[in-house]
């Protein structure tokens, strides 16, 4: 058995959504994201999916991901335990709760598995299972039980596959020993260690804090005798939790959501669209129709964070980042007055156009561009810049492409592109430099007595020998 299972080199994926083919046929998104890239592709299955009614199997929506694909590409599946008549909390959709018979859930993912065998890479149980309100109806017991039913059949029945745990919220890093999320994991990880083969954390905090969030999970798991490689299943950013002033707008509405449920969140939303123009504008750029120098804004923070958190994710020892999402759930599907509308709507990469996934947002300009400065990369290292303790720097070993540095200085994700770019001078052995920046500019690049000297500001450049290498 691999954990990772396309050799040594580093790979970026993406996320399809949480609902391929639940709202109508499963469409063609597969060659979109082979464009942008990526190397690996993650969809849901749900067992209401496969398993509509008892005994009755259907593979229509894992066929129509398979005849997409051409080989070069990673699969991951996360299987969601969601059924009208299987488990315990009856849905289609959300949220999965536990199997009422391991027997049965045994037999759905026999069948499941075995009908991918060969084609899926890797099998996750269920997503942010610490998330009892929406993503896990269940408690940490019941879900080590149905994990260590996935890793058996896959063991039995595709041993190449790996197993991934349940994805770490982002905030677990951060949360004190006492909290649900902690507790609910320390089960998963004292009790679950030999059902697994990778443990997926997920990346929405600051970037800066990439490195020491990676460390936090290892520690976690050392603390049980055993260290798991970690992979990441979701990253974005910006989102409104990375602003303290957006956050605290946001917090009357999330509160009535809480307490009174859709019709009180949507009376609240009411209310903050009302007053838009006295919100803060790292609130208002996160908004449905929010100004058009807002957007754009918002746009440039969103290409410079994905090459950000690919960087730190790769330099801290992570093999497979996988970025939150390509796309809408469905043509037209928005919901403006909604608290996940305005949290997290503007992660997509593309929308459609019709019926078709036509339409690239300028984020998707910026993950190509970082996918393929990366391909068949194998490792990223941090190199230490003295008396520059605000620079990035990273060295990209790519056998048989020649060097690659990205480098950036430390600035506030809002206001840091409104301070003027430094002259850096860094070392290179190449006669040549070409640089570009993850907004696709393309900043003068002078080589001397192997140096190069080049403008860095808050926006990531990367330094090859030539244009496209």
């Amino acid at each position: 058995m691999t954990t990772l299972a396309k050799g040594t080199d580093l790979r970026l994926g993406v996320v399809r959504g949480i609902s391929y083919g639940m709202y109508g046929e499963p469409e063609r998104f597969v060659p979109q994201v082979r464009r942008l890239g990526a190397g690996l592709v993650r969809v849901y299955v749900y067992w209401s999916q496969i398993e509509p009614r008892p005994n009755r199997f259907t593979f229509d929506v894992v066929d129509a991901l398979f005849e997409q694909l051409d080989g070069t590409e990673e699969v991951w599946v996360t299987v969601c335990s969601s059924s009208t008549w299987a488990t315990r909390t009856p849905t289609t959709l959300l949220p999965p709760s536990p199997a009422k018979s391991l027997k049965r859930y045994q037999k759905f993912l026999r069948r499941l598995v075995e009908h991918c065998a060969g084609r899926v890479h890797y099998w996750q149980c269920d997503n942010e299972p610490s998330d009892n309100a929406m993503l896990w109806a269940g408690t940490a017991e019941e879900y080590v039980r149905q994990l260590a039913v996935l890793h058996g059949v896959v063991r039995e029945t595709d041993p190449a596959a790996a197993v991934v745990l349940g994805g770490a919220p982002f905030l677990l890093p951060m949360y004190p020993p006492e909290s649900h999320e902690r507790r609910f994991f320390d089960v998963l990880l004292r009790t679950g260690g030999d059902h697994f083969d990778l443990f997926d954390v997920h990346l929405y905090g600051p970037a800066t804090a990439i490195p020491e969030h990676v460390e936090t999970v290892r520690g976690l798991m050392r603390e049980y005798g055993y260290e798991k490689p970690v992979v990441v299943g979701e990253y974005n950013g910006p989102w409104p939790a990375l602003f303290q002033d957006a956050m605290a707008v946001l917090a009357g509405p999330a509160n009535a959501a809480g307490e009174g449920g859709r019709p009180a969140e949507r009376a609240a939303m009411v209310e903050l669209y009302e007053r838009r123009d006295t919100l803060p504008p790292t609130l208002r750029m996160f908004m449905s129709g929010c100004e058009p120098e807002l957007e754009r804004k918002r746009y440039r923070i969103a290409c410079r964070e994905i090459v950000m958190r690919n960087l730190l994710a790769f330099s801290a020892g992570v093999r497979r980042t996988v970025l939150w999402n390509l796309a809408p759930e469905a043509p037209g599907f928005a919901n403006p007055l909604s608290m996940m509308d305005i949290m997290f709507r503007t992660f997509a990469l593309m929308d459609f156009a019709g019926h078709e996934l036509a339409v690239r947002h300028p984020s998707a300009d910026a993950f190509e561009l970082v996918a393929r400065a990366l391909a068949g990369a194998e490792a990223v290292r941090r190199v230490d810049v003295p008396d520059r303790a605000d620079q990035y720097l990273f060295e990209v070993d790519r056998p048989g492409r020649g060097p690659l540095l990205v480098t950036w200085l430390d600035r506030d994700p809002f206001t840091g592109e409104d301070e003027p770019d430094v002259e850096l001078d860094l070392p290179w052995s190449e006669p040549s430099a070409h640089a570009v920046d993850a907004l696709g500019a393309t900043p003068a690049a002078e080589v001397l007595a192997g140096r190069v000297r080049l403008p860095v500001g808050v926006t990531p450049v990367f330094v090859t020998r030539s244009e496209g290498s």
